[in-house]
């Protein structure tokens, strides 16, 4: 690891640097997958009293709004060289927390579904906005070679916390836990960059170093500049599809409580305390693999692992209807979505060159994680609301989980076309 050569050199503001990438990223997924994907869909259910099919279209519109906003925003930086400027980076990353943080606040004045729109239209610009400017301080702060160790420890941090912190899954719960977590960050990230230290000026040349700059599957082009990997578009539709079948799945399962009630949602800790760390394991294990394997080989676990997963919680509905209280499939899959989530955090960067990182990371991120994943958490909840039994449900989403799995097998080993020139050169 590059962290413990750093460490003997005592070069502490590059650990530090880290520090402050590792706890953003925890925080910014934790602040995702609790108070904005199950805590929305409480408040416009629970609090307000809206229709199912009311809430799933504004989940939908909020995950096309983040992604347009994303995608938007990671272009301009990358077009008007704002990718490269670290320190005005890290000053919209702190315009974003603070943003977040008075929106969290703000959930109260929250009476009705206008006001609900108006606060999902402006969370979904800060988030928009943020994900280029986040995933982009990848090149500023992560060697390459870290990169899957670190977003193992990201993912870790977060399903962990994610898992035993929350003692209820309502809005209330999760905006007090947020709160007590972003002030702190935006008063961090306030004297970071207007205190005295110099610690931003020096974290703001490391893109320049090569250990950083060139990402693990960037190639050299022309007179040796480097070139974004073309499998950027394979690696978003893949991205897109099993974000968007886990969530289809998942949020089914959240409201059936002979799978929640003594798993992800027991009174007690120990069930929770149990799957938060097998959560830990997975990451570990996929921090590992990405590491050190080919990213072939890599997928293959990944969606096998993934795809073997759902097919045993259709088979267990289809078996024994209405599911029982053990953590067996917890446990294989806590396993699965720590794995694709590593991949995730890290794979983005390892694509891109520091000038190109805020739009592929925009495009990745946006595109296959929160539009795949708020467009299947209104389909989800459509299909309820339409009466589809949780039978019928899951095994829809084992048949497009293995649909998946057969693509990936089909786009590794399918022979790719060799022309007659090439295979000259190649002999």
């Amino acid at each position: 690891m590059v962290l413990l050569r750093l460490f003997t050199q005592r070069r502490w503001i590059s650990v530090t640097g880290y520090a402050l990438f590792i706890g953003m990223m925890a925080v910014g997924y934790y602040y995702n997958i609790t108070l904005v994907q199950l805590g929305l869909v409480d408040l416009g259910q629970r609090v307000l009293g809206l229709s199912q099919v009311t809430v799933a279209n504004y989940m939908a519109g909020f995950a096309l709004l983040t992604c347009f906003c994303a995608i938007a925003f990671g272009w301009w930086m990358s077009f008007s060289g704002l990718a490269l400027r670290f320190r005005r980076k890290f000053a919209l990353a702190f315009a974003v927390v603070l943003a977040q943080t008075l929106l969290t606040i703000a959930l109260t004045l929250i009476t009705n579904a206008q006001s609900y729109a108006v606060w999902i239209a402006l969370t979904a610009v800060a988030i928009g906005c943020g994900v280029p400017v986040t995933f982009s301080m990848t090149s500023d702060l992560i060697p390459v070679r870290d990169r899957g160790y670190v977003a193992a420890t990201i993912t870790s941090i977060a399903y962990f916390a994610a898992n035993v912190i929350p003692t209820a899954w309502t809005i209330e719960v999760f905006r007090t836990q947020m709160l007590w977590i972003m002030a702190p960050g935006a008063l961090g990230f306030a004297a970071l960059l207007f205190g005295p230290l110099n610690i931003l000026d020096v974290l703001a040349q490391q893109h320049e170093d090569p250990i950083y700059a060139r990402g693990r599957y960037v190639k050299k082009g022309e007179a040796g500049r480097l070139v974004d990997n073309p499998r950027i578009i394979a690696l978003i539709v893949l991205m897109f599809a099993i974000f968007f079948i886990d969530s289809l799945g998942f949020l089914r399962m959240t409201e059936t409580p002979a799978y929640m009630l003594n798993t992800w949602r027991a009174s007690e800790l120990e069930p929770r305390l149990f799957i938060g760390s097998v959560h830990v394991i997975g990451a570990l294990i996929a921090g590992i693999f990405y590491t050190r394997m080919d990213d072939k080989i890599l997928f293959l676990w990944i969606f096998g692992i993934f795809a073997l997963v759902h097919q045993g919680y259709g088979l267990q509905e289809s078996l024994f209807s209405g599911g029982d209280s053990t953590l067996g499939m917890p446990m294989l899959y806590a396993l699965a979505v720590s794995m694709y989530t590593v991949v995730n955090f890290a794979i983005w960067a390892d694509i891109s060159t520091p000038g190109t990182i805020s739009l592929n990371t925009a495009i990745g991120v946006a595109l296959s994680g929160w539009t795949a994943t708020f467009l299947s958490t209104g389909l989800a909840i459509r299909w309820r609301s339409a009466g589809l039994s949780l039978a019928e449900h899951l095994r829809r989403v084992d048949a497009l989980a293995w649909l998946l799995f057969l693509a990936v097998l089909v786009l590794i080993f399918w022979p790719r076309h060799t022309t007659k020139s090439q295979h000259v050169e190649q002999n």
